[in-house]
């Protein structure tokens, strides 16, 4: 299953500033946060999606790498991205 855009999970434009995204996850993650949906497996993987987009976006060399090589930039599991094989 492939993974979907991080911008696009946090409903944010590629040229968010950091506190756009910021704030975008703070709204995603209070609406699917998994104690205000106790037993939906479908609101805690959105939060954590959400979570994980965030992680990227919001540091400043992951969100480099992820605008250039998409996922395989930040998820060694997909390599070929920076310090990938060679």
């Amino acid at each position: 299953m492939s993974k979907r855009d991080y911008y696009e999970v946090l409903g944010v434009n590629r040229d968010a500033s950091e506190e756009d995204i910021k704030k975008s996850y703070r709204k995603l993650a209070m609406k699917y946060h998994p104690d205000r949906n106790p037993d939906n497996a479908k609101a805690e993987a959105q939060f954590k999606e959400a979570k994980e987009a965030y992680e990227i976006l919001s540091d400043a060399d992951k969100r480099a790498a992820f605008d250039r090589y998409g996922h395989a930039g930040v998820d060694p599991s997909h390599g070929g991205g920076p310090g990938g094989p060679g």
